[in-house]
């Protein structure tokens, strides 16, 4: 069995057994790296190796999550809970279907704008959502609807908005990548052609999220009500005054500012939080605590990221993903449908094991491309194909960054599995229909 297959199953079967994710990732990535034949020594050197670019993210992850913290300190997030828990009628029988779809499209809304417009990626969920499960509780929402929500909502974003995070993905990543392996092979693809071959995996995206609210997770569930999400409806709270709204405002402006002047995540965080702490919306003296509870609130998150960094440098150490692709070309021969359908689902499964589509452009790019201009796809069909393939299986898989900030918020009162009720639903409604509309993009295009 190639090592890259038995890794990834080890992992999935490890998670399902409810095995921690951390732990999961480190023992089936040393068990692929033995059954490639590097030893135990090699396999643990190039896992220690490959840590630095995780460890790197996730500071980044922590930085925004003292931002995040520092933000839910001006009230804004407190008021908007507020606002939507005194629009429930409480009466016996009542629907609330409005409340309902208010609550449901403001997640959509913060989704979006975090991959975007305010680039805080998942650090807005494990601030936002807490506040909110008293009345996703009273409207007894399923958790695992709104898990689908959170995930297909910030895939698609960065999917097909070219701004924040979107801007990495489809310029810095894919359409550079697709250049410079296209190159060779003289084919050339402008950032008009990465937006139109995107567009259909998305709309696989939207159609899972919406299959996911209006069928497979429509019916009431019911939650115990826990102390920190009884609701707060009686005692209004204090008003913000116009000062702390300028400032936060300001905050999140710069942030994004720099965040796009120096690349760096890090440094719009950092220098928004400082902001933050300079305009008194906390006071001085608790910038530590500030900064303490973003770290516990994004340190799991930081560790799972690191260890999926030193999982994704055994893959490759391995050896055994070009073989792999290689072998999926040889079955193809020159059937377009099949190969369109097989190249998709290789990404597919690659993917999941990265945990992380921004890492897979780079490994598929130099097989994919040249497979797909051999069996004739045009250049908005090859990048429809490599962007997608190195998407799919970000939002549903365990280590991704998606999956592990959907619990962080949702389980903030312990009735919300990572596994069956974030990795498996987000699988299943984010994934199956960008794979299908992927797949007739790239026969289409």
């Amino acid at each position: 069995m190639n090592a890259i297959v038995l890794a990834i199953l080890l992992m999935v079967m490890l998670c399902l057994l409810k095995i921690p994710v951390a732990i999961a990732l480190i023992s089936s990535a040393l068990l692929g790296a033995l059954h490639s034949g590097l030893s135990m020594s090699e396999a643990v050197d190039t896992f220690n190796d490959n840590l630095l670019m995780g460890a790197q993210v996730g500071v980044t992850y922590i930085m925004i999550g003292a931002f995040a913290v520092a933000i839910a300190r001006s009230g804004l997030v407190d008021l908007l809970a507020y606002k939507i828990a005194s629009q429930l009628d409480l009466n016996v029988g009542a629907t609330n279907k409005g409340v309902k779809w208010m609550l449901l499209l403001a997640l959509v809304a913060a989704s979006i704008m975090s991959q975007n417009l305010v680039p805080v990626h998942i650090a807005f969920i494990p601030i936002l959502i807490p506040p909110l499960l008293g009345v996703m509780n009273k409207l007894r929402m399923d958790r695992r609807g709104i898990a689908c929500i959170l995930a297909c909502s910030m895939s698609a974003s960065y999917l097909l908005l070219p701004t924040g995070f979107g801007a990495i993905y489809l310029n810095e990543i894919l359409l550079a990548n697709v250049n410079s392996v296209g190159q060779a092979y003289g084919m050339s693809a402008t950032p008009g052609m990465v937006l139109k071959a995107m567009a259909l995996p998305v709309m696989g995206i939207l159609l899972g999220m919406l299959v996911a609210v209006f069928y497979t997770y429509r019916k009431p569930r019911r939650y115990q009500e826990a102390p920190s999400t009884t609701l707060q409806t009686e005692t209004p709270l204090k008003p913000l005054n116009f000062k702390q709204i300028i400032f936060t405002v300001a905050a999140l402006v710069v942030a994004l500012i720099c965040q796009l002047q120096f690349d760096s995540l890090l440094i719009g965080a950092m220098i928004g939080f400082m902001i933050l702490s300079v305009a008194g919306i906390f006071r001085w003296s608790d910038q530590d605590d500030v900064f303490t509870e973003g770290l516990r609130m994004m340190a799991q998150i930081a560790v799972i990221i690191t260890f999926a960094s030193g999982f994704s440098g055994i893959l490759n150490a391995t050896n055994e993903i070009a073989p792999l692709v290689s072998a999926t070309a040889d079955f193809i021969g020159d059937n377009m449908v099949l190969g369109a359908a097989l190249m998709l689902v290789v990404g597919l499964f690659i993917t999941i094991g990265f945990g992380d589509s921004f890492a897979s452009v780079p490994i598929l790019a130099p097989i994919y491309v040249p497979l797909a201009i051999t069996l004739g796809f045009s250049p908005v069909a090859t990048i429809a194909l490599l962007g997608a393939a190195a998407a799919l299986g970000d939002a549903g898989s365990p280590a991704s960054t998606i999956t592990l900030g959907a619990t962080a918020g949702l389980n903030a009162d312990g009735q919300h599995d990572h596994i069956s009720d974030s990795v498996i639903p987000t699988f299943i409604h984010a994934n199956f229909g960008m794979l299908i509309f992927a797949w007739i993009a790239a026969l289409m295009l």
